[in-house]
């Protein structure tokens, strides 16, 4: 999949699938921006990707904040030109349950898990207008199609996120610009490694007998990013292994 002259925007771009899918949009020859809370990930993402001989920056701030978001796309514009490829990554989870979840905790679900990706959405898609061409790719979770004992909110803000994308899918369906969402099954990352996950039993449960890799998650959005998906939008392309078949 070639992306060249193609600018990259993937938030929570310094760890686990978003590195991944940030190194895989560099290599497809996409000008790469790596957002993620931590500045230390972001950079050695940016590393990663120019040690390749690829073109990336880290921009530094809060996927949910409006102020960080506008900071930041304008700092990747300045360094890159306009953003016509968005990849709505970053996230967090949590095993709580439901009546033990505080409001608090709720409203940081709902924040980072949905709100964050409509305000990346927001600021880069009059980019992407102006130039009749755009990619924008969410990351929700095979957690919200099947449901998940202790994720009630979880698993409510990704659900959130496959609603979003099929509503702005829609609407932009004539704009030259595709939405998709892609819902991870169970993949090996940091994140996961720090749950309480029995990873072993959840192996031996999926049908192909092995967790996924980052590598999977970004082999998905090199062609959802792609001129050959040009004629998908609204789609939830589950990568889980056989976890999951609508």
């Amino acid at each position: 999949m070639s992306l060249q002259g193609k600018v990259a925007v993937v938030t929570g771009g310094g760890s686990g699938i978003g590195r991944a899918i940030c190194l895989q949009l560099a290599n497809d020859g996409a000008a790469v921006s790596v957002w993620d809370l931590n500045a230390d990930s972001a950079e050695e993402t940016v590393a990663l990707i120019s040690a390749n001989g690829g073109k990336a920056i880290a921009c530094v701030g809060d996927a949910s904040s409006k102020t960080d978001i506008a900071h930041s796309a304008e700092l990747t514009r300045q360094a890159f030109g306009p953003i016509t490829v968005l990849v709505n990554n970053a996230g967090i989870s949590a095993f709580i349950p439901f009546m033990n979840i505080e409001e608090e905790a709720i409203d940081r679900m709902m924040a980072i898990n949905i709100k964050g990706p409509m305000l990346c959405c927001q600021q880069v898609i009059p980019d992407m207008l102006a130039a009749g061409w755009g990619r924008i790719i969410n990351i929700s979770s095979s957690s919200a199609q099947t449901g998940a004992p202790m994720m009630c909110h979880y698993s409510a803000s990704k659900g959130g996120v496959i609603a979003f994308t099929k509503s702005l899918g829609l609407e932009l369906a004539a704009k030259g610009i595709t939405v998709n969402n892609i819902p991870p099954g169970f993949v090996d990352t940091p994140m996961l490694r720090q749950s309480p996950v029995d990873i072993d039993k959840q192996i031996e449960a999926s049908p192909m007998k092995r967790a996924g890799s980052p590598d999977d998650i970004a082999a998905a959005c090199s062609f959802l990013a792609s001129e050959q998906a040009g004629y998908i939008t609204g789609l939830t392309l589950g990568v889980n292994g056989g976890r999951v078949m609508p």
